[in-house]
């Protein structure tokens, strides 16, 4: 992932990133139009791969607490709990929709598992960073989901994600970012951001499109 040209100064809020044009697409996806009405005939595609996608994560994340600030270790090392039992919720979805979670990796799936890969090799601003990026974008996503009011059998899985506990752990990310890019306030972090949203759009037309 190439570096940008310096864009951040000191005190501007992290959320400032997100005027990227990328972000609507990322967060108004079609995708999620038909899982709020509860049509996405392709969910349980969707659903297999962010399973395989949620793991990577798992350990990605873990090994941030490992190289994060002190300060920023107890929000880091909750969210890493709190995607252990979302694996958990997983199992539970893929049940109840009877949905084979034993699948191979699709190729959004492993392109984003690169980005990751990526953002392991990056100082921890950047990675922050970018973990913030990919919460928010799911959180917005799936409001915009719940938006529609009916979901179906997808309603657990818009309620799970529209969760106030879920918008209170985006915001505890948030605050570590803009802590991050206090103290590194001459590198710029457009192109984390930009990666991240084009990795989600090309998951969610995955998940639509079902072409791996």
């Amino acid at each position: 992932m190439g570096r940008g040209t310096s864009f951040m100064v000191a005190g501007v809020p992290v959320a400032a990133l997100l005027k990227l044009p990328q972000w609507a697409a990322a967060t108004r996806h079609p995708f999620l139009r038909a899982v709020g009405g509860g049509t996405a005939s392709t969910f349980g595609v969707w659903l297999a791969q962010d399973a395989l996608f949620v793991a990577n994560l798992v350990a990605f994340q873990a090994r941030l607490v490992a190289r994060a600030p002190r300060s920023a270790q107890g929000v880091l090392a909750r969210g890493v709990v709190g995607l252990v039992a979302e694996l958990d919720w997983f199992d539970i979805q893929a049940a109840f929709l009877g949905v084979s979670l034993e699948v191979a990796p699709m190729r959004a799936t492993r392109d984003y598992q690169a980005l990751l890969s990526e953002l392991e090799e990056e100082r921890y601003a950047r990675a922050v960073v970018g973990l913030w990026v990919l919460e928010r974008v799911y959180l917005e996503a799936w409001r915009y989901a719940a938006s529609y009011g009916e979901a179906g059998p997808y309603a657990a899985a818009v309620a799970h994600w529209t969760d106030p506990a879920f918008a209170s752990y985006v915001a505890a990310l948030e605050e570590l970012a803009d802590a991050a890019l206090a103290q590194e306030a001459d590198d710029a972090m457009e192109d984390v951001v930009g990666a991240v949203l084009a990795h989600e759009v090309a998951f969610w037309d995955m998940a639509e499109q079902s072409d791996g």
